[in-house]
């Protein structure tokens, strides 16, 4: 018995040590007026117990800041699918982008997973099925024992195996598995000097940017920081509030956030 439980333990070690780089296509409708959705490819990179979640142009952005190099800044507050976790602390954490600012936001919602006797092979791993509620949404996941860590897209983890399918209910928002590579896994852990704040706080700070998109953009050319030319060099004056009327109005109508319990709604 005792050496069954070593060997357990041996195995869970080399688990715990791999480095894996989980590629998925995901579909999230936030707009819910378009019926075709083009897939992002968001990846899952996985080392010793911890990962991010990212979309693959957050991935390259990371690693170019990393590098040294300059990374492209997100803006705005919703639908933004990075997600830390610390699986051995049980710890998942939002961050969100908005400029030079990042922002952590806890994700306390518990995950009480339903595992079902249903089973069906995906990408080519056998996969059994189980449910559960988060952001107000139900989901349906299709997890594999075959790639043992007991995490997946988004803030979904808890599972014994990955999640290499997952879905809700309106199927508004879904994630399936593309492939998988061993041992190239980088965190690229980039955002690290995070804003603490909660949902109520994400709520005001998503109001207050929507109430005026370009605020750093029209202080920067009123203290003449930043001024736009034409190609024979000439200053054009831009439209500050146009621009914020197109913003405010692609921000209404991709209100659909995946965390549909936290809606905003906007005036």
């Amino acid at each position: 018995m005792k050496k069954v439980f070593y060997l357990l333990l041996m195995i869970s070690g080399i688990i715990n040590a791999q480095k894996l780089r989980i590629t998925y296509s995901a579909k999230c409708k936030t707009d819910l007026n378009l019926e075709k959705i083009n897939p992002q490819i968001m990846v899952l990179d996985f080392v010793d117990n911890k990962s991010i979640f990212r979309e693959m142009i957050d991935r390259d952005g990371d690693s170019l800041k990393i590098n040294n190099g300059s990374p492209m800044n997100s803006t705005g507050f919703e639908n933004q699918y990075y997600v830390k976790k610390n699986l051995a602390k049980e710890r998942t954490e939002k961050i969100i982008t908005n400029s030079e600012n990042n922002f952590l936001l806890p994700i306390d919602e518990k995950l009480n997973w339903k595992i079902l006797s249903d089973k069906k092979k995906i990408a080519g791993y056998n996969a059994q099925k189980a449910t559960v509620n988060y952001g107000g949404r139900e989901w349906t996941a299709w997890f594999t024992s075959e790639i043992p860590i007991n995490d997946g897209p988004y803030v979904f983890c808890g599972l014994p195996g990955l999640i290499i399918s997952i879905e809700d209910n309106k199927t508004e928002y879904v994630f399936n598995l593309i492939e998988t590579k061993k041992n190239c896994g980088e965190l690229y852990d980039a955002r690290k000097q995070l804003i603490d704040i909660d949902w109520n706080q994400f709520e005001q700070l998503a109001i207050n940017y929507y109430d005026n998109p370009n605020r750093e953009m029209e202080q920067k050319i009123k203290s003449n920081k930043v001024f736009i030319t034409d190609a024979k060099g000439n200053r054009i004056d831009l439209n500050i509030k146009q621009m914020n009327e197109e913003r405010q109005d692609y921000i209404r109508k991709n209100n659909n956030p995946i965390e549909l319990n936290h809606k905003i709604n906007y005036q």
